[in-house]
């Protein structure tokens, strides 16, 4: 098989190849994330990933845009991720950007030389989970770092010249931190300061540890109406120069667009009429169809 699967890629990578250099995701304690539960983490080797760009450039030789996959290749070591990248735009004619995920904590393990050089190399964009900026919310969800860390990871890869998406979880602090979360995460977007702002709103997997915490009574979710008002309150708190936001993942309630801080007003006001039951919410069941 050319892929081992499942695999992911970022909503705004549907149109990029992607190319599996790394298996899973070399943190993978989040409680809420499902995503590489059946996979450990490693790199492939050269001769797998040699193997996997020949197949590509037979494949899709004319591929402008590459995503690596899996969870985190910024963890690779950067001499090598380096090598892969000068690879790529001399084996793909056509070839204008190369993005990939990168974990808070591979940002922070990179020197800022090491980060310069693979941001020459083209390694143009990459995809953050914040997932909140609070304290307790990314404690508890197990991330692994604290919010003036995910601070740091953030401004060092903007420091680096790289574009970066960050993406926040409307739901993850629960009923005991919505509001913590909501506030702490429009700080720590803030103070980030990214091109992008995804915001989506929290699944619940079967399987995960989030699941059984919801099970057992010890994580009560959101209602959409719940959703609603937190997302209001993270916006009302945000100070952004000139960042693209988005909240219109099929997971969302309510599908929202816009410019930060330009569009704030016209945002809020939209959730004004869906607090005031003007505007229909996505119906549960409907979520991610």
């Amino acid at each position: 098989m050319v892929y081992d699967f499942p695999l992911y890629r970022p909503p705004s990578e549907a149109k990029s190849l992607i190319l599996q250099i790394t298996l899973g995701c070399s943190h993978n304690k989040c409680t809420f994330c499902y995503m590489y539960k059946t996979k450990k983490y490693r790199v492939k080797t050269p001769q797998e990933i040699e193997e996997h760009i020949n197949w590509a450039k037979n494949a899709y030789p004319h591929a402008s845009r590459i995503f690596l996959a899996d969870g985190n290749a910024l963890a690779m070591e950067t001499r090598q991720l380096k090598d892969i990248l000068q690879r790529l735009y001399a084996g793909f004619p056509d070839l204008e950007r190369v993005t990939c995920y990168a974990g808070p904590k591979d940002l922070l393990a990179k020197g800022e030389d090491e980060l310069l050089t693979l941001r020459k190399a083209g390694l143009t964009m990459l995809y953050l989970g914040v997932e909140s900026g609070s304290p307790r919310v990314l404690q508890n969800v197990k991330k692994g770092v604290t919010p003036e860390e995910m601070i740091r990871a953030g401004q060092r890869a903007r420091g680096a010249g790289f574009q970066l998406s960050c993406m926040i979880i409307s739901g993850l602090g629960g009923k005991e931190f919505w509001e913590e979360h909501a506030v702490e995460s429009a700080r720590v977007i803030s103070a980030i300061d990214p091109e992008y702002f995804a915001l989506l709103t929290l699944l619940v997997e079967e399987g995960t540890a989030l699941y059984k915490q919801v099970r057992r009574g010890e994580f009560v979710l959101l209602q959409p109406n719940e959703v609603i008002d937190e997302t209001k309150l993270m916006l009302e708190n945000v100070e952004l120069s000139d960042c693209v936001f988005r909240s219109n993942h099929p997971s969302n309630y309510l599908s929202l667009k816009g410019t930060l801080n330009k569009d704030r007003d016209k945002l809020l006001d939209i959730l004004t009429r869906a607090q005031q039951a003007q505007i229909a919410l996505r119906p549960e069941g409907w979520r991610l169809f």
